[in-house]
């Protein structure tokens, strides 16, 4: 009976061991991982043929730009972006009310605790967008219209919004609708481009100084959008294109050759996954799942 109890004790203490082991390496991973960060991040998530991108501000502050379509892929991503213990996204801002742009968000306003919901307040008459204002108003989330003009700030950093005028009335194409927003830090600068295509450029190059660091390929990457004219302005050092796989040629071969023309460095999240950009004293430091 003795050498019974005594097997038994090994096993918990073995137990014991393990648990404590397990647990040390979930916390050195949330702090490794998922510590309160000082710099800016950019992450543009993998969501298949669709957009959404997050900026993560200092004190783990998050601005979720775009959700992707509605298949569950933006769930998984902050899934592997965030702590399992967080739950909040402070803004969550909707570039235009396109399936493959909003799909995504009534989920994760369903799941996670939303601060605010800014959009352009252009409206769609689907089922889809339907739900989505119906989960807004469930959850009791506050809602901001936002237009050009309008700037998000948060300590040194702040979002501009250039795009679309507070005048803006009767439009037809939503793509000519979305929100363009520049992000702005003391280290570099983003700029988010929706679906816009040449006619909505050629507004904003007359307008804005366009120049950025990095830049999120319009409409990913239609050749109706990223004119060498607006590219030539942005100047971008890095670009990404969210794009999944499509039948529409996304990306086309034009956009590629314009971007390789001015020398910006290309990503691709349906090649390289989720693509992590870090801003720290006046440098980008780039990681990609792949």
């Amino acid at each position: 009976m003795e050498s019974v109890r005594l097997a038994d004790t090994k096993n918990w203490i073995i137990l014991i061991f393990v648990f404590l082991f397990v647990l040390d390496c979930f916390v050195w991973s949330e702090i490794v991982f998922n510590g309160k960060n000082k710099n800016p991040e950019i992450y543009f998530l993998n969501v298949g043929q669709g957009d959404s991108e997050l900026i993560v501000l200092p004190n783990n502050v998050k601005v979720l730009i775009d959700g992707g379509p509605a298949n569950n892929k933006i769930l998984e991503n902050i899934s592997d972006v965030f702590s399992h213990f967080d739950r909040r996204i402070d803004l969550i801002v909707m570039s235009h009310p396109q399936l493959d742009h909003f799909g995504g968000l009534i989920d994760v306003l369903k799941r996670y605790s939303v601060g605010v919901f800014i959009w352009s307040g252009i409206e769609n008459n689907t089922a889809s967008f339907a739900e989505l204002e119906k989960t807004i108003k469930e959850n009791k989330i506050s809602q901001i219209v936002l237009r050009e003009g309008d700037k998000i700030k948060y300590q040194g950093d702040y979002l501009e919004i250039i795009y679309p005028p507070k005048n803006l009335s009767g439009v037809k194409n939503l793509n000519d609708a979305a929100l363009v927003l520049k992000f702005t830090s003391k280290s570099a600068t983003a700029l988010f481009t929706a679906d816009i295509g040449k006619k909505i450029e050629d507004y904003l190059v007359k307008r804005y100084d366009l120049k950025s660091d990095v830049l999120k390929v319009g409409h990913h990457g239609s050749k109706y959008s990223s004119a060498k004219e607006f590219l030539a302005e942005v100047s971008p050092k890095i670009s990404i294109i969210e794009v999944g796989k499509n039948s529409y040629g996304h990306p086309t071969k034009e956009v590629l050759a314009r971007l390789a023309d001015i020398g910006s460095k290309i990503f691709r999240t349906d090649k390289d996954g989720i693509v992590k950009l870090t801003f720290d004293n006046g440098q980008i430091k780039i990681f990609s799942q792949r």
